[in-house]
C-alpha cells in the first residue's frame, strides 16, 4: 500500500503529545485509552447495528504506543507490530457481523491470532465516532476548512450536544465549484480514483455538506439544507444521477473514496488519546493507505 507523508505525519501526532519513552512511568492501561475515547464517542450514539469498542486485549495492560488507524487489515496490523505499540484504534470494525468462530486459518480470524500473540489489543469507533460532537465529518470539514454550523442529519440524542451524522459548514469566502473541488483533493491524502466532481465548474460554492463514509444515503438532507456543494463517498451512480436531475436546485456533488473521507479522524482520535494520558503514550497516525482501489488505466 502507498505511503502518505510517513515522517511528516507520524511526527505531528508525537508532537501534539509530547511522547515519552517505553520506560516512563505511571504508563496508561488499554482501559484508560478506551476510558477516553468513550468519552469523547460515547457507545450509545452507535446505531443499533453496528460492533463498537474492545475487540481483543486485557483492559489492564500498560499501553506505550497507539496506532491510530482507518482499517484493521494486514497492513494496519503489521504497523502496529513493527512500531511495537500496544493498541490499535481503528474507525471500522473488524468483526461487524455476527460471528461463531476466530480461526487462524480465516480472514479476519489470523488478524485477531496475528495481534494477541504480538500483545497487540483493538478498540474500535465507528458510528459512535460518526455522530459524536466533534466527530468523523468534523474532521473532514476542518481538512477541507470550513467553519461547522450545524449537523446534516441530527442525532435523535439530544444529550450529548449537536451530535448527529454529517455536517453543514461554510467557507470562508465564496469560490468557484472547480477550484472547491481542487481544494478538497490538495486536503486530503492522495488516492488511485482520486476526488471527482459533478456540477457546473464556475458555480460559486459556500455552503456545504459533509459526510464522512458513504453518504449518498443524506444525498436528500443536503438537498434540503439548500448547501451548495455535498461532499462524502462511494457516491454510487444511480443515486448521484438521479440527484443531479432532481427539478430545483441541488447542491453539486464531490465523490470520495471511503477511506480517504475518514482519514482526517485519525488526527482528532490521536488528539483525544494524548490528552486524556498526558504525554507517556506515543500516538502514532497510520500512514499506510487502506484505500482498496491502488491500480488505475487511462
Amino acid at each position: 500500500m502507498a505511503l502518505i507523508g510517513a515522517g511528516a505525519v507520524s511526527r505531528t501526532a508525537h508532537e501534539k503529545i509530547g511522547g515519552m519513552s517505553e520506560s516512563a512511568p505511571g504508563a496508561a492501561t488499554v482501559s484508560d485509552v478506551v476510558t477516553a475515547l468513550e468519552t469523547a464517542y460515547p457507545p450509545e450514539l452507535a446505531e443499533s447495528w453496528d460492533a463498537v469498542g474492545l475487540v481483543c486485549g486485557d483492559p489492564a495492560e500498560p499501553v506505550r504506543r497507539v496506532l491510530v488507524c482507518v482499517d484493521v487489515v494486514r497492513e494496519t496490523v503489521e504497523e502496529a507490530i513493527e512500531l511495537g505499540a500496544q493498541l490499535i484504534v481503528a474507525h471500522h470494525p473488524l468483526l461487524l457481523r455476527g460471528v461463531h468462530g476466530v480461526a487462524a486459518d480465516s480472514t479476519k480470524g489470523s488478524l485477531v491470532h496475528r495481534m494477541i500473540r504480538a500483545g497487540v489489543a483493538l478498540y474500535c469507533a465507528h458510528t459512535n465516532a460518526d455522530s459524536a460532537s466533534p466527530g468523523v465529518s468534523d474532521a473532514l470539514a476542518e481538512a477541507i476548512g470550513l467553519r461547522v454550523l450545524a449537523p446534516l442529519s441530527p442525532h435523535t440524542s439530544t444529550e450529548h450536544g449537536a451530535t448527529g451524522i454529517g455536517r453543514i459548514g461554510e467557507l470562508p469566502e465564496p469560490e468557484p465549484f472547480g477550484a472547491f473541488v481542487e481544494r478538497v483533493a490538495q486536503a486530503l491524502p492522495t488516492t488511485e480514483p482520486g476526488v471527482l466532481g459533478a456540477g457546473d465548474p464556475d458555480r460559486p460554492i459556500r455552503t456545504v455538506a459533509v459526510s464522512g463514509g458513504a453518504g449518498d444515503s443524506y444525498l436528500g438532507a443536503a438537498t434540503a439544507a439548500g448547501v451548495d456543494a455535498y461532499v462524502t463517498a462511494d457516491l454510487r451512480h444511480h443515486p448521484a444521477g438521479e440527484h443531479l436531475e432532481s427539478v430545483g436546485r441541488v447542491p453539486a456533488l464531490v465523490g470520495l473514496t471511503h477511506w480517504a473521507s475518514e482519514w482526517p479522524w485519525c488526527g482528532q482520535a490521536s488528539t483525544v488519546i494524548g490528552a486524556a494520558t498526558a504525554g507517556t503514550v506515543e500516538v502514532h497516525i497510520s500512514t499506510r493507505s487502506t484505500d482498496p482501489w491502488n491500480v488505475r488505466a487511462g
